[in-house]
């Protein structure tokens, strides 16, 4: 607004198109926005027209009638925002058309595609720059949903921002939760997690278009509808497949990972990986379409030993060498996602430049899941004495073949069936052996080459702990398998509010009328959210309904006559009062309780016992932020649970909670940086949960003599 370059770099879901769209209604001439996504910019068109926003696009899918007519609306000033594809704005023919128009700001959206050190690298993106001869005096504003620092610099300096204003949001997705399963032959477990979520969208990705086409056949022969969408298939079937999933018509696409943003939907509860993402970008943005509508989304990746190979090979096909070893680069970051027994949410945060304090995320496998600790003395310094006795010039496999006791023809060759270690671990899962391998690395105990074929190296750190027979503990989950088919495992209501189920699928059955009428998707009308807030709310008259999240004054004159109808005439059917107070939000006790898992029961138990976090993490082998994991989900769920005595004493938390009233309740990092640090994460979480839990009698200050801040380890002064 202020005529400045601007650069924001914000989480998918997070609200970026709001940067222009929101300046382009108040500023007088054009806002013009260039964007890779072609197959969705008659959606977006869609639903800004929808809220009232005059909005156009030119791309290659329109006729030379619709094209006609587009110019002639932006030359009137019909039309505040224009889409439009990278390679368009920069023909030279654009271009002239540009300078005849009042441009007021230019954005460009997916800004790291403008960045060979980015995953999604689009030659075009390097000559948007030119846009400036079009329209000196607007200002530019590029945006992007994830970008290393690494490509940030080249984005700001590939788009020739001039001294931007610079805006980095969290990449923190909360109600995303994330889970690495092993990968089967079989498909049981994709199945099973289909099954948890039939009738529901989701997305699958895999490596190539052969894949997305039999893995669609496989699940259509098992009951489940799902289309494949990929590059190679004829753009009118692209179109019509993901019309239909749009629609709500075929809940499952199945696409190429590399075809990963042609597909746009904010109801998505489910994205899988059943092949490996080339990299944490890409692995970021594929996920974060699950949930963009604020709820909850399930992502889980499929990972096997063989899926790591067959993308080694394909990374050693790469004739470039330097592009070779970025990739390479990029699909070791991957595996250390995939092999990781910590965080798998604060991995990821840490790549992307975020540090993320907190040792629990509360929402990702290897936060919520059962742990064990076990001695790895001995099976560690039979993995690093095989690696020297190998001579340090061999990869993860052969040195786990030697351990095992193979009797390959390779192995025979080197002489390797000869040495003291050979097969010295032939008891050893070579599964286990591999997990093994990678821990070490992190560990800092072995090191990987850089070659093409990497060989596995002892470091000063590993010869240190064999010389000095040192002992190592490491931890492991107890079981890992496919998330549970049990539906009652997830949150329908994340904000606790309960919704008549009765009103919401009247409603949604009008949505889904009114959006075939005017073939638009059905999020265009309103999304799930709003709905559930109607269905909650109960407005009976329009002034009531304007009260609605979601509707704004378009919206009410538009759609307000149906929807009212629709809601008074299931109130008088269900003999409702005429005029229906608005419904307070029920508290966790109030809802019924979802199916919460045994280890979840066992630590409400301790701690309605009288334990602190410490004490109950030292008691049940976890770490105490897993505990308070559990805690956050048993109280979410309604399960009575004691925990009054961890909360601060008064002072503390009416600190904590005042900031918490002006930031909300994420991200964490800036609660904590507004309260300079004087109080720990789990204060802070615990603050936030007693606040989600307002009204019960969970969330009320304990009288216990007991000293919160020396369970919850809080800091307190200056």
């Amino acid at each position: 607004m202020a005529g400045r370059d601007t650069f924001a770099l914000m989480p998918t879901g997070g609200g970026k198109s709001l940067c222009y769209q929101l300046p382009a209604m108040a500023l007088p001439g054009l806002t013009l926005v260039v964007s890779p996504l072609i197959a969705l910019m008659k959606d977006q068109v869609d639903a800004l027209e929808a809220n009232g926003v005059p909005a156009g696009f030119i791309n290659s899918t329109q006729t030379n009638a619709e094209l006609s007519q587009v110019v002639r609306q932006v030359r009137s000033g019909e039309i505040k925002l224009l889409y439009v594809a990278p390679e368009r704005a920069i023909e030279a023919r654009f271009a002239d058309f540009l300078g005849t128009l009042n441009v007021s700001l230019v954005a460009i959206d997916e800004a790291h595609c403008v960045s060979e050190w980015g995953h999604d690298f689009r030659p075009a993106y390097r000559e948007l720059r030119n846009l400036r001869r079009s329209c000196p005096d607007a200002p530019v504003i590029g945006l992007t949903a994830t970008a290393t620092r690494q490509v940030r610099a080249d984005i700001l300096s590939q788009l020739g921002l001039r001294e931007p204003r610079t805006f980095i949001s969290s990449f923190n997705r909360p109600n995303l939760s994330y889970s690495i399963v092993p990968k089967e032959r079989d498909l049981s477990g994709l199945l099973s997690l289909l099954e948890k979520y039939r009738g529901e969208s989701a997305i699958i990705y895999c490596g190539s278009r052969k894949d997305t086409e039999e893995m669609a056949q496989t699940l259509t022969d098992r009951g489940f509808k799902a289309e494949p969408y990929h590059a190679g298939l004829n753009a009118d079937v692209r179109r019509a497949t993901q019309e239909r999933f749009i629609r709500d018509r075929t809940p499952i696409v199945v696409a190429t990972i590399a075809f990963g943003m042609g597909i746009d939907k904010p109801d998505v509860r489910l994205v899988v990986h059943y092949d490996l993402p080339k990299s944490i970008e890409s692995y970021y943005q594929e996920t974060g379409r699950a949930g963009r509508d604020g709820e909850p989304g399930e992502c889980v990746l499929f990972y096997s030993y063989a899926g790591k190979s067959k993308q080694e090979y394909f990374v050693n096909q790469i004739e470039d060498a330097e592009e070779r070893e970025r990739a390479r680069q990029r699909l070791n970051q991957v595996i250390s996602l995939c092999t990781l027994n910590s965080c798998r949410r604060r991995f990821v945060l840490q790549y992307l430049g975020e540090e993320w304090p907190d040792e629990n995320c509360g929402a990702c496998d290897n936060c919520v899941g059962p742990r064990e600790q076990y001695e790895a003395t001995e099976i560690t310094q039979k993995v690093l004495s095989a690696v020297i006795r190998t001579g340090e010039r061999f990869g993860a496999a052969h040195v786990i073949d030697v351990l095992r006791g193979s009797k390959g023809e390779r192995i025979l060759k080197q002489g390797h069936d000869q040495l003291s270690v050979h097969g010295i671990a032939a008891d050893s899962p070579r599964d286990e052996l591999r997990d093994l391998v990678e821990e070490l690395k992190r560990e800092g105990m072995l090191a990987t080459s850089d070659a093409e074929f990497p060989t596995l190296s002892v470091t000063q750190k590993g010869r240190q702990f064999l010389r000095n027979r040192e002992t190592l503990i490491l931890s492991r989950p107890v079981e890992r398998k496919a998330p549970s088919e049990s539906r009652g495992e997830r949150t329908r209501d994340p904000d606790g509010g309960a919704y008549d189920q009765g009103l919401y699928s009247a409603l949604s059955a009008l949505r889904r009328q009114i959006a075939d009428e005017r073939g638009v998707p059905a999020f265009v009308v309103f999304g799930n959210r709003t709905l559930q807030d109607m269905a909650r709310i109960v407005p009976r008259t329009p002034t009531e309904f304007s009260r609605v999240s979601g509707v704004g004054r378009a919206k009410l004159e538009d759609l307000g006559a149906p929807f009212l109808e629709c809601i008074n005439a299931f109130a008088r059917q269900q003999g409702w009062p005429e005029t229906a107070a608005i419904a307070k939000k029920a508290t966790p006790a109030e809802r019924a309780p979802r199916v919460v898992n045994q280890s979840y029961r066992e630590t409400g138990q301790i701690i309605s016992d009288g334990a602190s976090l410490e004490e109950a993490a030292s008691e049940r082998g976890l770490t105490a932020g897993t505990i308070l994991g559990h805690l956050e989900r048993l109280v979410e769920e309604g399960v009575e649970v004691e925990w009054a005595h961890l909360l601060p004493p008064e002072e503390g938390r009416a600190e904590i909670e005042s900031v918490l009233e002006i930031l909300g309740d994420n991200p964490m990092r800036l609660v904590w940086e507004e309260l300079e640090g004087r109080y720990s994460y789990d204060a802070i979480r615990l603050v936030r949960l007693a606040r989600r839990s307002a009204g019960g009698s969970q969330g009320k200050p304990s009288s216990s003599s007991a000293d919160p801040r020396s369970m919850l380890g809080l800091r307190r002064g200056g």
